[in-house]
């Protein structure tokens, strides 16, 4: 039997499919992975396709990976000539090829986001731009979007105008750009905007390429901006020998899954896809093979709301399914703490294991209280989108000798470990440098070559030489035949005596970061034992440099995960739970109140069709009737996702109520019994901030004449932010009583009694 007769029709047809341009919807869970797979074997197979002229493009290095692996499984011989990476990674090599024709040097470095804020935070001092008034992150976020756009610094400044905050945003866009062209480096989206730029201006780069890749595959399309299409549009317009343009591009996506617009992703290049490239085949999978039919069906019944789509409909041959579980809690302690409380007794039962578990929440502040609940049960987790390994201080410090041996221009790297360790080099001398380094238009490292002829240095000068001669010496060492990366990288710790303070120190956060030092050079190791190519410094760091920190998430370890629903996204768990479904939370409170609303909360709504088609098995949806945002207490009726789903399709359930729960007055609360199958409960207004009971006039006390509590220790009372806990002490103090009140949700407290205003509950 043939590797194709496993295929469903659609699949099939998207599979034989080998000339002009083809657009592949494909749904949650279709298979398509599968699709593109094969349809590079049927191109070599059976098309006579070689494999050096096949180019496919993924978004993460996960989706890479999985890829390759089966890419190399299907085809085997000859696989290896096939480009599967992400956009960064297919970038970078063709920049390595090609980018000193516009001015940089071929061993550039990447910079990272704490990268670019050091940068820009120089910038902003040099250009006197108060960062109190103007934050650095809104310029970055600016000039982000400005490299999706293609819009250069030039043509920037033009459109500021009159415009006050643009008009520095331009001048920092100018000078952000001078300076890390100076330093032979490239942020994440000159990675896409500088190849775009590379291809306009050379001729030559762009045809050889178009000649390398006759058969060009994107997946994930809809996530794509203005730059990355640019960048497939200029690549796939190659000609054939009879001069026509073939369009040879297949992109798979789904416009239903668009949800990284707040990253430049544009849904219209999808919705668009047939009047970019004529004569388009637009092919639909919709068969699922992930999820149950209840799971399914309400996912179609959420996602149908939007307008700005193109029409499909998921569907499975997997069984109906436990219908969707839908649960409104009092509070969002009471949520975290049923939802951690049913994880550990299906574990503890046997009837699943922690991993196949994943809590998915809007924004990352709802995690914490899940965390503080999941510690005290003992659970083994890891939250995604925590700090990357490679951000931690001890591993930015080593990659930054790295980085400096690498390229010596690259001013952020050599700034970071001039004086790491300790060498008495201290921020004036630093700032005297860097003066000399710009008057004279060289980088920091070669002025601190020339650290004695600087006038304003003195005598601090012969403490800059020693550093400048470890970096030469490990230079020198490097361009040594049968110098390996790991010897290098031990001896940078020797050198610098790094791990022998650490060593010295002594701590557990000491041996931690030893750990972290220690994976580092596993890493390392493992680079240069599995390098396709020679294995280089720059390589190494290149591949640093790309990783996100979803590459990382181990799906064979035994725990449960938590992340943001854009984190989710391309990940698959038997058990899904959805929590803080409420207006104002998801959809977001901005999206509720933006310029284009309707815009915003269709993008909401795809985000929570990626949550619901994430589920395998079971999925779960909560809310809270109020919730703690920013230090008050709001009141949210559930999220309108929730009231597009049909009533047959959810088990809407009552949690069991606890001893102790905060009691509101009727005209702001819910009515715990309208929690039933009908729709009351989502009919109801209810109010979004918090109003206090009125209590009586605080007691004035005076000296040991303090009246007396209308509660005594054992009393339930009642607190305007706690809610209702027992006094457990009463401590007479100078001019007050110290109260203290164990709250079930909050913990023990310890209130002055003028202050707290506590109320006896009968």
């Amino acid at each position: 039997m043939s590797i194709y007769d496993t295929l469903n029709p659609e699949q099939k047809r998207a599979v034989q499919h080998d000339k002009g341009p083809l657009l592949l919807l494909a749904g949650a869970g279709s298979g398509k992975t599968r699709v593109l797979t094969h349809r590079i074997a049927y191109l070599i197979e059976e098309r006579g396709v070689n494999p050096w002229n096949i180019l496919a493009i993924t978004f993460t290095n996960k989706a890479a990976r999985e890829m390759r692996e089966r890419v190399d499984k299907i085809v085997g011989y000859g696989s290896e000539n096939i480009w599967v990476s992400t956009f960064h990674s297919t970038c970078v090599r063709i920049l390595r090829r090609f980018i000193d024709t516009i001015g940089y040097s071929r061993s550039f470095t990447i910079y990272d986001t704490e990268d670019q804020k050091t940068l820009m935070r120089d910038i902003c001092k040099y250009l006197h731009i108060d960062t109190k008034k103007i934050n650095e992150r809104a310029i970055l976020s600016a000039l982000s979007k400005a490299k999706d756009e293609l819009i250069s610094p030039e043509d920037y400044e033009r459109s500021a105008g009159g415009d006050y905050i643009k008009s520095r945003y331009a001048k920092a866009y100018i000078e952000y750009q001078k300076r890390l062209k100076a330093s032979n480096a490239l942020d994440f989206d000159d990675l896409i905007y500088k190849t775009v730029e590379l291809f306009q201006k050379n001729k030559e780069a762009l045809v050889y390429f178009q000649n390398r890749f006759r058969y060009i595959m994107v997946d994930e399309y809809q996530d794509t901006n203005t730059a990355q299409f640019q960048l497939v549009h200029l690549l796939s317009s190659g000609v054939n020998e009879q001069g026509e343009r073939e369009y040879n591009l297949c992109v798979v996506g789904d416009d239903d899954q668009s949800i990284y617009k707040f990253r430049g992703a544009n849904i219209q290049n999808i919705l668009n896809f047939e009047k970019a490239f004529p004569n388009t085949e637009v092919i639909k999978l919709e068969q699922n093979y992930r999820s149950t039919k209840n799971i399914l069906n309400t996912a179609n019944e959420v996602i149908c709301n939007n307008i700005g789509r193109k029409e499909k409909s998921l569907w499975t041959d997997n069984e109906e399914g436990e219908p969707v579980h839908f649960t409104q809690f009092d509070n969002d302690y009471e949520e975290a703490d049923a939802i951690t409380a049913e994880i550990k007794r299906l574990v503890e039962s046997g009837e699943a294991n922690y991993n196949d578990f994943a809590i998915l929440y809007r924004t990352n502040a709802q995690s914490r209280l899940f965390e503080e609940k999941i510690v005290l049960r003992d659970i083994p987790y890891r939250i995604i989108g925590g700090q990357n390994f490679y951000q931690r201080k001890e591993v930015k410090d080593i990659l930054a000798y790295l980085k400096t041996i690498n390229n010596g221009q690259d001013d952020i790297a050599v700034k970071r470990i001039i004086n790491v360790p300790r060498r008495g080099i201290g921020l004036t001398t630093t700032d005297r440098v860097n003066d000399f380094a710009l008057q004279n238009d060289i980088s920091f490292y070669e002025a601190l070559t020339m650290a004695e002829h600087i006038p304003t240095l003195g005598r601090t000068a012969s403490k800059i030489t020693p550093f400048v001669s470890l970096i030469e010496g490990l230079k020198s060492r490097l361009n040594q035949e049968g110098y390996s990366l790991s010897e290098l990288i031990d001896d940078i710790l020797d050198a610098t005596g790094y791990l022998r303070e650490l060593e010295k120190e002594g701590s557990d956060e000491a041996m931690d970061r030893i750990g972290n030092i220690d994976e580092l050079v596993n890493k390392l190791v493992a680079y240069e034992e599995n390098a396709v190519e020679e294995p280089t410094l720059s390589g190494f760091l290149e591949e640093v440099a790309l990783v996100a920190d979803i590459d990382n998430l181990d799906e064979e370890n035994d725990h449960i995960v938590l992340m943001t629903l854009h984190s989710a996204k391309g990940l698959e768990f038997p058990y899904v739970y959805i929590c803080g479904m409420e207006e104002g939370i998801f959809p977001g409170y901005m999206a509720l109140h933006a310029d284009n609303p309707q815009e915003e909360i269709e993008e909401e709504r795809r985000l929570c069709y990626v949550g619901i088609t994430r589920a395998m098995k079971r999925l779960s949806l909560s809310a809270a009737k109020q919730r703690m945002l920013r230090g008050e207490t709001q009141f949210n009726r559930p999220s309108r996702f929730i009231q597009e789903i049909p009533r047959y399709l959810l088990k809407i359930t009552t949690p069991t109520p606890k001893r102790f729960t905060s009691s509101f007055n009727n005209r702001n609360s819910f009515n715990r019994n309208s929690l039933t199958m009908g729709n009351d409960i989502f009919d109801k207004p209810t109010p979004t901030t918090y109003k206090p009971y009125l209590t009586p006039e605080p007691r004035h006390f005076e000296g040991a004449n303090m009246g007396t509590l209308d509660y005594d220790i054992g009393d339930t009372v009642k607190h305007v932010k706690f809610g209702e806990g027992i006094v457990t002490n009463i401590t007479k103090g100078g001019r007050d009583y110290e109260v203290t009140v164990e709250f079930p949700n909050y913990g023990v407290k310890k209130l002055l009694s003028t202050f707290a205003k506590l109320v006896k509950v009968n």
